[in-house]
């Protein structure tokens, strides 16, 4: 079966469609599929529900996303470096589903091994917690999360072999291996493609089975979220 596609675009064709819900790996703008998001823009597929840590940045990330118009919802954990996100939110523009950091990795991470819903302490008591199922276990309150899985999830890593093996690189790990195992469709954007079989298999952080497509990207932007500099 051959998984390579020869662009973003070409990858995305005939599977994203209106309405879908998307799962984006990535940190801020650390291990962010970039040309497969460029490529979600240019197709124009609208009304899609994000599920990512974050939107990018303005203008970067899933950030041209929201300038386009494209989402209407986010699930996320964290609102900041964006001010369009802020703006749509606050506007009532842009729905957002806030969710602890820890608790959407485990919602994407149970969404992929097939579990339904779990039980966590983290935010009880608070607004993440209103209107869900509290119960108690050992005398402790826990609240009850439900997993998440997505129509396509787009998966960022460093390498992969032709089956869809996929080695991710230091911090770019992030949310791309629970976000590569919580959909009906992973697509992965890759710098550097091998041959089947020159992985050690002690490398290998994402099995082929949970790929279906595979981009070639060799030369990523690689943009930095906030530079910071002092004078001499």
């Amino acid at each position: 079966m051959n998984k390579l596609y020869p662009s973003a675009r070409a990858a995305l064709e005939g599977v994203l469609k209106d309405n879908m819900t998307l799962a984006v790996g990535g940190f801020g703008l650390c291990g962010i599929p970039e040309a497969l998001i460029l490529a979600v823009r240019d197709l124009g597929a609208q009304n899609l529900t994000a599920i990512s840590n974050n939107a990018g940045v303005d203008g970067k990330g899933l950030g041209v996303l929201l300038e386009s118009r494209q989402v209407k919802k986010m699930i996320s954990s964290y609102v900041g470096e964006n001010k369009e996100f802020e703006r749509q939110f606050l506007a009532g523009e842009l729905q957002l589903d806030f969710t602890p950091q820890g608790t959407l990795a485990e919602k994407l991470r149970a969404g992929g091994a097939g579990i339904p819903a779990f039980f966590t302490k983290t935010g009880v008591g608070t607004v993440v917690a209103e209107g869900k199922e509290i119960r108690e276990f050992n005398g402790e309150q826990y609240v009850m999360e439900h997993s998440l899985f997505a129509d396509i999830s787009l998966v960022k890593a460093w390498k992969a072999d032709k089956a869809g093996n996929l080695v991710y690189r230091y911090t770019s790990r992030n949310f791309n291996p629970n976000v590569a195992m919580a959909s009906h469709m992973t697509i992965v954007e890759v710098e550097e493609l091998v041959e089947t079989g020159s992985l050690a298999p002690d490398e290998i952080h994402t099995p082929g089975i949970f790929v279906k497509r595979i981009v070639h990207n060799p030369t990523p932007a690689k943009h930095i979220e906030q530079r910071t500099t002092r004078s001499a």
